[in-house]
Parts: structure tokens; C-alpha cells; sequence
């Protein structure tokens, strides 16, 4: 009998998991602590207006998380555990191509893909692969020694894969075996004790801190949890006052008087957390790694492909102005760039065809409200990443790199990866079809007389 639906497992997991994650790295929970007084302070002062891109609720639940793992075969194992929980991978990101340090790994997240199941609990995990294959970080020697070493390792209990499975089968866990698979993938994503081999961490570490967090230790973890902020730089600020150290920049597109597109991303820095070392004489002593951090986002409007060129093509042409700059003028000159490229209301975004939005009647009007973007990017991951990093570690561009797509992935979860534009197109022209036909007219016709509101 099914009592836990996968809704249900997803936001008892996310919260097990943050309760989990407060627990080990205290400063998160200082970063919740200012995340739900900025968005109170933000309802407060704008009111319904702070609802545009989420009601309160689901913007104080929401968390996406970050889980970084070695195989293929462990990816598809993940993919089995958030099957349970009603989430589909989503997207393909190589932070190979968009980081300049060394970050040698591929992505994809895991997240619900229907507006309702969104609604229900928007949890998402951005989650990376290492690709020893590449031989702009490994050695052909040290490939076959980190596919041995990681080929050893169990990170998931055969029983919690059992109750996966059982979960996306049935569509959900009797109430018994709801618990022990939150248990069981609480478990899975906590911090080992076990020692560290301080000699095979080094080594990898030499090539990236990346590799080094992945293919390092006998276990994975939560990288990091991230809520959803309203206001980001408010928070950066708070955050700052609190003594807590933030990197240096806020990912993404800058604070401007237009609207909020796509996703910002900042972070606390990766702290020093103790943890033991096996040392090459065999003996155990006690030392530092600093590989989690504190991130925290805020969500503005879907994009399309012609909007999301338009992003590109800003992004491309700030990075060019920006260089040498500190961070405050990086930002300034953002400003001045996307003033000159991007539309400053929703309704210009709307008639151009630029950003997502669903439809609905409102008498003999049709308002266009916008859709939130649901997923990452990959240049402000690898930003979030590269922030954290001890060392830049060693990149070797005469190689070459591997070939992986989202085609790749999709083979090695043995599932569909979705396309997000494909979702968002989809949750929009479903709601146009409605509208028109409540009009009587045609969906042409509604987007050539759409009256945006403001």
C-alpha cells in the first residue's frame, strides 16, 4: 500500500537532508537564518509583488542541492533514487568548456518536470560526473588507477536502491519504507569519518580539488544545499555584517531595474572542516579539507533560445569590458551592458518572443504571467565552483578532451534527459492553447494583442 506519494518523499528528503547539512556545517544554517529574513523583509515591502516568480511558501521551502560522483554506474544509481522521488534528469553542463581552472566534470539535475509537481515541492540536485577519460586532467595511468579505485566503492545501499525502485514503481513507499528510504539516502549523502589516503587525495588534488573531492574518498556527500533568496544582494550584505566570508562575486546577470531573468548564485567560502588522514606509514592524524560551501540563489524568468543568445551575447561582451575590474565595477559594467541589450519590462519580453510565460483569462483580458526558471547555469556553476577552489590546479590544453553530450548522458542514466526549453515551450503553449479557446480566437492572435502585467 502506497501512504508516502514521491511529492511527499522529496520534501521530507530535502528537509532531512538540510536538517542533516545544519547540523555538519553550522554556518548554513545562518544562511537560512538571513535567507527567511530578507524574503519576510521583501513581502513586507513589496507585498504581492514578491510572489511574482513564486508564492512565499514555495520560495521558503525550496532547496537544490549539489552531489558529485564518479561512474556512470553511479550516476544511474542516483538516478534510481531520485526516480523515487518523482525527479527526472534535466539539462547537460560541462563545467569542462565552462570553467577556466580545472573542473573536469559533466552535469545534469534532477528536479520534478510538471508546473504541479514544481508546485508541490520544487527540490532539484545538481549533480556532476567525473570524466577520468579526459586528458586534459588525467594520465592514461592515472585514469586506470581512479577508475580502479572508484570502481571499488558501494555509495548506495543495495536495500535503498530495492526501495527506489519499489517507490517509482508504485508511485510511492508504504509509511514504513518511506522512513527507512530517508534514512538510507540521508545516510548515503553525510559526511564519512573514515580516514582519508592522504597520498592518493594529494595526488589528485594535484589535478583538480574537484577529482581530488570526488575520486578521493570511499564515500560521497552533500557539496552543498542552497535556498532560494529574494533578494540576493541584500543578503550578501547580511551576510558580510555576520563576519561570514562570501566569494567575491554574485553569478549571473546583475541587479538592474529590469526584470529578473534566469538564476544569480552566491556562496559562502568552502570553510576548513577537520577530518582525518591516513598518512603513507599507515598511521592516522588529524587535518583540514575545505571542499563544502554555502550557496544561495535567486530565480528570475525563463528564457528561450533567442533570449538565452541574447544572455550569451551580453555575458560574452561584459566578461570582454570587465577585465582587470574589481568586483563592484564588474558589475557596474554588466549594468551598462544589459541596459543596451535586454528589454527593461516583461511585456517587451513577451512581444519579442524572448522569456517564457503562461497565459490566463482575466475577463475579456489576457494576462501573460512569467514563468521561473528551474535550472542551472553552467558558467555561474563552474563561477561557484572555481570560487572554492584551494588551487587552480593543472589543465593541459594541447590535449585532447573527451567527447560527451547530453545523447551520453542519456545512455548512462538509461533515461530520457530532458530539454528544459522543451518543458518550459511546453507548460506555455499549453496555457495559450487554453486561453484561446476560452477566446475563441487563435494563439497567434493572443500574443499579437498581449497586454503584460506589470
Amino acid at each position: 500500500m502506497v501512504d508516502v506519494p514521491p511529492w511527499q518523499l522529496r520534501a521530507a528528503f530535502a528537509r532531512s537532508l538540510s536538517d542533516m547539512y545544519g547540523t555538519e556545517v553550522p554556518a548554513y544554517t545562518t544562511l537560512l537564518d538571513v535567507s527567511h529574513q530578507v524574503n519576510a523583509d521583501v513581502v513586507a515591502r513589496l507585498g504581492a509583488d514578491a510572489e511574482r516568480l513564486g508564492s512565499i511558501g514555495r520560495v521558503t521551502a525550496e532547496r537544490h542541492g549539489a552531489i558529485r560522483v564518479g561512474t556512470p554506474r553511479e550516476m544511474a544509481q542516483l538516478a534510481r533514487i531520485f526516480g523515487a522521488m518523482g525527479m527526472y534528469p534535466v539539462g547537460f553542463y560541462d563545467l569542462r568548456e565552462a570553467a577556466s581552472s580545472a573542473v573536469p566534470v559533466i552535469s545534469t539535475a534532477f528536479r520534478p518536470i510538471d508546473a504541479e509537481e514544481l508546485a508541490l515541492n520544487p527540490f532539484r540536485v545538481f549533480t556532476s560526473m567525473l570524466a577520468p577519460s579526459d586528458r586534459r586532467f588525467f594520465s592514461p595511468d592515472l585514469q586506470r588507477r581512479l577508475e580502479t579505485f572508484l570502481g571499488k566503492r558501494e555509495l548506495f545501499p543495495p536495500e535503498l536502491l530495492r526501495l527506489a525502485d519499489r517507490a517509482e514503481a508504485d508511485g510511492g513507499l508504504s509509511g514504513a519504507d518511506a522512513e527507512r528510504f530517508l534514512e538510507l539516502a540521508t545516510a548515503s549523502f553525510e559526511l564519512s569519518a573514515e580516514p582519508v589516503d592522504r597520498a592518493w587525495y594529494d595526488e589528485l588534488e594535484a589535478v583538480s580539488a574537484v577529482a581530488a573531492d570526488i575520486g578521493g574518498v570511499t564515500t560521497t556527500h552533500i557539496n552543498h544545499l542552497t535556498p532560494r533568496v529574494l533578494d540576493i544582494d541584500d543578503l550578501y550584505a547580511r551576510m558580510e555584517q555576520r563576519g561570514i566570508r562570501m566569494i567575491d562575486d554574485i553569478q549571473g546577470p546583475p541587479r538592474w531595474e529590469g526584470p529578473d531573468v534566469l538564476l544569480r548564485q552566491t556562496s559562502f567560502r568552502a570553510l576548513e572542516e577537520p577530518r582525518t588522514f591516513r598518512m603513507p606509514d599507515g598511521s592516522v592524524e588529524m587535518g583540514s579539507l575545505r571542499v563544502r560551501f554555502g550557496e544561495v540563489e535567486a530565480r528570475g524568468i525563463a528564457l528561450t533560445r533567442k533570449g538565452r543568445a541574447l544572455y550569451d551575447d551580453a555575458v560574452a561582451a561584459a566578461d570582454e569590458r570587465s577585465r582587470g575590474l574589481s568586483a563592484a565595477e564588474r558589475q557596474d559594467t554588466a549594468r551598462e551592458v544589459w541596459r543596451r541589450a535586454f528589454p527593461t519590462s516583461e511585456a517587451v519580453l513577451a512581444a519579442q518572443g524572448l522569456a517564457y510565460f503562461t497565459y490566463r483569462a482575466d475577463g475579456e483580458d489576457v494576462v501573460a504571467e512569467p514563468i521561473v526558471y528551474e535550472d542551472f547555469l553552467p558558467r555561474s556553476a563552474a563561477g561557484i565552483f572555481q570560487s572554492n577552489l584551494t588551487a587552480e590546479g593543472s589543465k593541459d590544453t594541447s590535449q585532447e578532451g573527451a567527447a560527451f553530450d547530453a545523447d551520453w548522458m542519456a545512455g548512462a542514466l538509461e533515461r530520457d534527459l530532458h530539454d528544459p526549453f522543451e518543458l518550459y515551450a511546453r507548460q506555455s503553449e499549453a496555457s495559450l492553447r487554453e486561453v484561446a479557446q476560452q477566446h475563441g480566437t487563435t494563439p497567434d492572435e493572443i500574443v499579437s494583442n498581449l497586454e503584460v502585467r506589470a
